[in-house]
Formats: C-alpha cells, structure tokens, sequence
C-alpha cells in the first residue's frame, strides 16, 4: 500500500463524503523533508463530523486521524476541510 492510500485509509475514521488527495512531492526534490522521505501533500476533506467545528479543530481532527504517518510519511500536509453544507 502506498502513501496517498494509507492516508485515505487512516482519514476513514473521520468518515469523509469525499477527499481529495494530492502529491506534491515531486516538487519540493532536495527539500530537507523530502531528503528524509516525509511527501509533501495537500488534502481537501468534506466530512460531516466537521459541522460546527473552526478551522483549527477541524485541522487537529486530520492530525489526530493521521497519527504517527506526521512524523514520518508526510512532513507537509495543506489541509481544507469543509462540512457538506459548505460545498
């Protein structure tokens, strides 16, 4: 299993109605983070479980979901996490 498919797996919990997952990567070569392994990727989450949640909360949900994965498969991670009602 590859990185983007764990990170969809972990981010079930958070039982999402859709998530976009990109890699970036590819465009940070020679970055320090990259050097060590750590992807960089942006993520757009819609989640009911975010209703009534800010922006930060709803951010700490992600890290929560995504774990030990932080601190070793992706070392930058731009998140956008909405409700349904605010597609």
């Amino acid at each position: 299993m590859n990185t983007l498919e764990r990170i969809e797996q972990k981010l079930a919990v958070l039982t999402p109605d859709s998530v976009e997952l990109i890699d970036d990567s590819d465009k940070h070569a020679g970055h320090e983070g990259a050097k060590r392994g750590g992807g960089h990727f942006q993520l757009i989450i819609v989640s009911p479980l975010f209703d009534g949640k800010s922006a930060q909360a709803r951010h700490r949900m992600v890290h929560a979901a995504l774990g030990e994965m932080l601190e070793r498969e992706i070392h930058a991670l731009t998140i956008k996490a909405y409700t349904p009602d605010e597609i």
